[in-house]
């Protein structure tokens, strides 16, 4: 009797873990891994320039005055290059946008940026992504809104598409 109670045991075991991967199979997943910066002020930061033309970044850009966006991003990204128009329209809209640069050649930003434009006020290099994994990001490109004081109030994952654009006006609005 032991023994055949024994030779369930394995089959149960199978449909557990069976019921288990099924219903795992039916949750909603969450692509984007949120930063655990939010509500945290920067890391202590100062980068070189991406690239002759700009200054580079330091925490103490984001100090004082009005919330900026700090835009992470790469000249080989994709998704970068679909972000542009709407960088350039938040430009044109008065936003200060500070970008950083991450593994990125100087010939390629000064590239990126004479044939997408350019609407940073300045550009770190972030060679090894330090900085990047500091802040909580998880790719490019990545948008924060970085209030007076130099804390980090919100997250864009992904790139910023015409319809998030209010979205981060929102966002900077109430950072102030």
């Amino acid at each position: 009797m032991k023994n055949r109670f024994l030779l369930w045991v394995p089959l149960a075991l199978f449909a557990f873990f069976a019921g288990l991967a099924a219903y795992m199979l039916t949750q909603e997943k969450d692509q984007f891994v949120a930063s655990t910066m939010i509500g945290q002020p920067l890391p202590d930061f100062a980068l070189d320039p991406a690239f002759a033309g700009l200054p580079g970044a330091a925490k103490a850009d984001f100090l004082g005055g009005q919330p900026r966006l700090l835009n992470v991003w790469a000249s080989w990204c994709l998704p970068c290059i679909a972000e542009a128009p709407q960088l350039e329209a938040l430009k044109a809209q008065g936003v200060e946008i500070i970008g950083i640069a991450i593994r990125d050649r100087p010939e390629d930003v000064a590239n990126f940026l004479g044939r997408y434009g350019n609407p940073y006020s300045r550009i770190g290099s972030d060679r090894i992504s330090e900085v990047q994994l500091a802040i909580g990001s998880s790719g490019v490109p990545e948008t924060f809104v970085i209030d007076a004081k130099g804390v980090i109030r919100y997250q864009h994952i992904g790139d910023i598409r015409a319809d998030d654009v209010p979205v981060l006006l929102a966002e900077l609005e109430k950072a102030k």
